[in-house]
């Protein structure tokens, strides 16, 4: 089973990197934003107490449905053998990942920049980020960039791995179904605040780890580029917990000391130094970390995590 899992996990990897997304049509998290839409639609409007129950059914619900069924399909599946379920499960488990994407969006971002294009690099900009793009100077622009990279590491890659090596395919769509809960109703404004509350803690819980993990194996970037990995620890230690959320600050004060540079959300948060000005290079020197990180979390905590839980099911099945 081993060397399925992780067949399942290179074929999704290789996916990724040559094919990009699948249509929208077909992509599991368009589908999950639907789903959400809809269960949004009918939330009981009158009771701050019935919108939270709600949300804790619409959030559990939602999570139940995409992981199971891809469950039930990889199980209806086993009758037509090995290589059907590995291809399958491989195709289940790229769109929960995307490496590919954000180091395109992150590299036309630092174009626009470079050649001065803003109304690209606001166009951009407006995939990745919440923030209104109109709003922000040109620093701002690069600053937002780096850290949807970083933040991006972890949700958008290392956590659906995490999930994947620990429950295989099925936990990987959890997680994203958890993210994209988060995404959509996990706001504190007035029409989410009791509606998203359970979505936004589920997904801080299911990101904890990995987000601690990558930002470890930050450090250790730093040093394949040439990086200082004291500073990248030291800004890591002092800035981390400078973010409102449980995880993002960890991520991207790694981010911020491995580049030496400062990261601003105006009103919100500075992480880092501002030690070198921040320029489109350090845009695509981000990717070089997320991709860095991303091997070293695949080799040091998904394989081995894949290689004790199918001991402990061996053990289990004898």
């Amino acid at each position: 089973m081993f060397g399925a899992a992780l067949t399942v996990l290179a074929l999704a990897i290789f996916i990724d990197l040559i094919l990009g997304e699948p249509p929208l049509w077909l992509h599991p998290t368009v589908l999950m934003g639907k789903a959400i839409g809809a269960g949004v639609r009918v939330a009981p409007g009158s009771s701050s107490r019935l919108q939270r129950a709600y949300g804790v059914v619409l959030a559990l619900g939602t999570v139940a449905i995409f992981a199971g069924s891809s469950y039930l399909i990889l199980r209806a599946t086993q009758v037509l053998g090995e290589p059907v379920q590995i291809l399958l499960g491989a195709l289940l488990l790229k769109p929960t990942f995307s490496i590919r994407l954000m180091r395109d969006y992150a590299s036309k971002l630092a174009s626009a920049v470079q050649r001065g294009d803003w109304a690209q690099a606001k166009d951009v900009l407006g995939h990745i980020v919440r923030r209104d793009p109109d709003r922000l100077t040109r620093l701002q622009m690069m600053s937002a960039g780096v850290e949807s990279v970083a933040e991006s590491t972890t949700d958008g890659i290392t956590s659906p791995l995490f999930y994947y090596a620990l429950f295989g395919v099925p936990g990987a769509i959890a997680y994203r179904a958890i993210n994209t809960l988060d995404s959509m109703i996990g706001y504190k404004d007035p029409r989410f605040v009791h509606l998203g509350w359970f979505s936004s803690k589920l997904d801080s819980i299911a990101n904890w780890p990995s987000a601690r993990l990558t930002s470890i194996l930050t450090i250790i970037s730093a040093v394949f580029l040439g990086r200082s990995p004291f500073n990248t620890w030291r800004i890591l230690l002092r800035d981390r917990n400078r973010t409102e959320s449980w995880n993002a600050g960890w991520v991207m004060s790694a981010m911020a000391g491995a580049l030496n540079i400062q990261l601003e959300k105006p009103g919100f948060y500075v992480l880092g130094d501002r030690e070198r000005e921040l320029a489109p290079g350090h845009l695509v020197e981000a990717t070089r970390i997320m991709a860095l990180n991303t091997i070293l979390f695949v080799s040091l905590v998904v394989l081995p995590v894949i290689l004790e839980v199918e001991k402990l099911r061996a053990i289990i099945g004898h």
